[in-house]
C-alpha cells in the first residue's frame, strides 16, 4: 500500500497526470520544473524519487519521458479510521450552524470569519458530507456579497 503524498507531491502528481493526458507522454524534469514553478531540476528529481519510493509513480530506467502515475486500486484506499455516528453528525452540523449564525448576525463580516467558515465546510467535505458542504458553501457566497 502506498503512503499518502504531501501537498507538494500531490501537485506534482496532478501536473504529471494532466501533462500525460494532454500530450500522450510523460513530461521531462525541466517541464515539470517550469510547470510546478520549481527553481531547480534537483527538486523535481527529489520529489519524483520520493513518489516512486512511495508507490505513486513509476519510471523505466534510462528512458526519457517514461514517468507514469500509478492509480491505487479500490482495495488500497484507506478506510476512515473513525466512524461518525448520527449523534456526532448532528453535533457537528449544529456547531457549524451556530458558527454561521454568529457571522451572519455580526454587523461587519471580516475575511477571517469567511476563512473560518470555509475551513469548516472543507472539513465536512473531507468527512464525506458533500451535500451539507455544498449547502453551507452557498451560504458563504451570500456572506461574501
Amino acid at each position: 500500500m502506498s503512503v499518502r503524498p504531501t501537498k507538494k507531491q500531490q501537485e506534482l502528481l496532478t501536473f504529471i497526470e494532466t501533462f500525460i493526458a494532454e500530450h500522450g507522454y510523460g513530461p521531462s524534469y525541466r517541464e515539470i520544473m517550469r510547470g510546478c514553478n520549481y527553481t531547480s531540476v534537483a527538486t523535481v528529481a527529489a520529489h519524483v524519487n520520493n513518489l516512486i519510493a512511495r508507490g505513486h509513480l513509476s519510471k523505466r530506467d534510462r528512458s526519457a519521458r517514461s514517468l507514469e502515475v500509478l492509480k491505487p486500486t479500490d482495495g488500497d484506499k484507506a478506510a476512515p479510521q473513525v466512524k461518525i455516528t448520527a449523534g456526532n453528525e448532528k453535533w457537528l452540523m449544529d456547531l457549524i450552524e451556530s458558527k454561521f449564525a454568529e457571522v451572519e448576525k455580526s454587523q461587519k463580516v471580516v475575511q477571517k470569519d469567511i476563512d473560518g467558515l470555509y475551513m469548516l465546510v472543507a472539513a465536512l467535505a473531507v468527512l464525506g458530507f458533500d451535500g451539507a458542504a455544498v449547502a453551507f458553501k452557498s451560504r458563504i457566497k451570500e456572506l461574501e456579497k
